[in-house]
């Protein structure tokens, strides 16, 4: 019998991956042949897996219509799928709305937190958040989104409180520039053609060429300015936290409402002092 060849390993999915995200098991290569999308594929699994993604897009509790619409089930499939999530308290449901429960996060803050990267940060994020009197979150790349792994809410009247596990389009996001930014030159054709520049206000950019100019101008300075592109009335600024030279393992970013600072504040006030924080970091994950 002829020998199935292989699939020529890349070095990344769709544009790749950074930080903690990689501490992932490699998958045998054996596994990644053709046999994958039938003998071995289990579709139902994947079916359960694009309602969890379902959740993570919309970002809002949904009907059973809405998940049938939104993953392409029938709703038969998608109520059976719902029922075994809320049954295995990785959802709830209040009347005709479902809703992801914090349980979710043991399918992958494990991996995130694997190599104890973002334990040994947790102090320094605190200890600026303290200092600025601000909100100050970690986050990684997954793909083209970034997930926040770790992170402090400053509370004030009003506040930017991003939650471990939460998920936003990286072209979007200061956190999600800087990463995007990192990645190897000969990933940056495929990711700028993959990637969706989906408008999220006003002011995100959307064009391609823009955008591909923004990254190259974060690479240059190191940093990353996101005002008003995510949400309205909200600035981010994020520094990325390697742990080698070359080697990152995520951002860190600083998220301020509009009404207490300016860009120029940002710039002048808040990167050193977040600047120095990620230094301190990279210092000790090299101990």
């Amino acid at each position: 019998m002829a020998e199935v060849p292989k699939k020529k390993k890349t070095s990344a999915k769709a544009g790749g991956r950074s930080g903690l995200m990689t501490a992932a098991a490699e998958i045998d290569e054996n596994l990644m042949d053709d046999a994958v999308s039938s003998r071995d594929y289990v579709s139902s699994l994947a079916r359960g897996l694009e309602v969890l993604r379902a959740f993570n897009r919309t970002r809002r509790k949904m009907t059973l219509s809405e998940v049938a619409t939104e993953t392409g089930n029938t709703r038969a499939g998608a109520r059976r799928i719902l029922l075994t999530l809320v049954r295995e308290g990785y959802a709830v449901a209040d009347g005709r709305l479902f809703d992801l429960t914090p349980q979710v996060l043991e399918l992958g803050f494990s991996v995130l937190s694997s190599k104890g990267a973002w334990d040994i940060a947790r102090p320094f994020i605190e200890h600026l958040s303290a200092d600025i009197r601000e909100s100050v979150s970690a986050a990684v790349l997954d793909e083209y989104s970034v997930v926040y792994v770790s992170g402090t809410q400053f509370h004030r009247v009003i506040s930017v409180g991003i939650t471990v596990g939460r998920r936003f389009p990286a072209h979007a996001t200061a956190t999600g520039r800087v990463l995007l930014s990192s990645l190897p030159d000969e990933q940056w054709p495929e990711m700028l053609d993959a990637i969706t520049l989906t408008r999220m206000t006003d002011r995100t950019v959307t064009d391609k060429k823009e955008f591909a100019k923004t990254l190259k101008k974060v690479r240059e300075q190191g940093w990353a300015l996101v005002d008003q592109e995510l949400e309205e009335g909200l600035m981010s600024i994020a520094v990325p936290v390697y742990r080698t030279s070359d080697s990152i393992i995520g951002a860190i970013n600083v998220g301020i409402p509009t009404l207490r600072m300016t860009p120029e504040g940002m710039v002048n006030e808040i990167l050193p002092k977040l600047q120095a924080t990620v230094q301190d970091i990279s210092n000790a994950l090299r101990r």
